[in-house]
């Protein structure tokens, strides 16, 4: 065969449409989105190849005919399983095919099921950190806002009380400014600090309704204090979460990181980018190096693809990192 053959039967083998059979027309709306919003994303996502609907036949032509293709095979599973698709889920879900990531992996997933539904991470970065909660005695998620790093954790340490792993949940957070802001405040010491908890509150209540959440509280089961309150403490067969970690001093995290008992596990959430901390001295920063290679330890690093919140809270990150990277 000739050069000019061989090159014309090359460039039709790459021509070659890929096809998908959908299995059962009823899947169709839910693949598709509702007037094709899913596809259209698709093909804005990957805008040298085209693709057509026929029935539950999918036909996909272009250089990224094979990862449009296995994307709508991912895609096929999750819809399968129930997941609800969205154009969240279906961005989520190329960027993480990009990194060799399965999606139907990552997002069937479940942390934790509730009346409302089941819980899941929704990035490859949050599976990561939630396989490092289940696999360690410590975990320090670290990463912007939006990225799950709280409600995540809250939803290991519901999980975990369910599954009757540990006797109970201990929340906290340190209260920076206490000192200044609280004495203004009405009430007793409780209900001056509540407004650095009520997030805390906020992430269990997705889980729990508030009058389950109550009881837990009434019987022990919850607890919820500033940091402060640990000093002195053991905390055995407890599910502990330090929120807000940026905004502790290198000796309040030491504290913390030494009150933890027998059958516990504790998970340290913050963003470096947003310290509070007079000086700037905190107990988050530089701390992997002397901690990093402790058995039973991980560190969990979270970024702007892992942001499931609005577009622009990712777009936000993004550009505040460009400018942290230049200075």
């Amino acid at each position: 065969m000739s050069r000019a053959g061989r090159t014309s039967l090359v460039t039709t083998m790459q021509r070659t449409p890929v096809k998908i059979t959908v299995p059962g027309n009823d899947l169709m709306p839910t693949l598709l989105g509702q007037r094709d919003e899913h596809l259209r994303l698709v093909e804005d996502s990957f805008p040298s190849t085209s693709v057509h609907v026929r029935g539950n036949e999918i036909s996909i032509d272009g250089p990224d005919a094979e990862p449009v293709a296995e994307l709508f095979r991912e895609m096929v599973v999750l819809v399968q399983h129930g997941h609800r698709l969205d154009p969240v889920a279906i961005t989520q879900s190329i960027s993480m095919l990009t990194d060799d990531e399965k999606p139907s992996e990552v997002l069937n997933s479940e942390v934790f099921r509730n009346a409302r539904g089941s819980i899941r991470p929704k990035s490859a970065g949050q599976k990561r950190y939630v396989d490092a909660i289940r696999n360690n005695i410590i975990t320090f998620g670290i990463g912007p806002a939006g990225t799950g790093k709280s409600w995540l954790a809250v939803a290991m340490a519901a999980q975990a009380l369910q599954a009757k792993e540990v006797d109970r949940i201990l929340l906290t957070r340190p209260a920076v400014e206490a000192g200044e802001r609280l004495g203004f405040l009405p009430g007793d010491l409780m209900a001056k600090v509540d407004p650095y908890l009520r997030p805390l509150y906020d992430a269990l209540q997705d889980m729990i309704d508030a009058e389950g959440v109550q009881r837990l509280l009434d019987r022990g089961s919850v607890e919820v204090a500033p940091l402060a309150f640990m000093r002195g403490r053991t905390l055995n067969n407890s599910f502990i979460i330090l929120d807000e970690a940026q905004n502790t001093t290198p000796e309040q995290m030491k504290m913390f990181l030494t009150r933890i008992g027998f059958g516990s596990r504790a998970v340290v959430t913050g963003d470096i980018t947003q310290v509070d901390v007079r000086d700037g001295r905190s107990g988050l920063l530089d701390l992997e190096p002397i901690l990093g290679p402790i058995d039973g330890l991980e560190f969990v690093r979270l970024g702007s693809g892992d942001v499931v919140r609005h577009r622009i809270v990712q777009d936000i990150v993004d550009a505040y990192g460009r400018v942290g990277d230049a200075t």
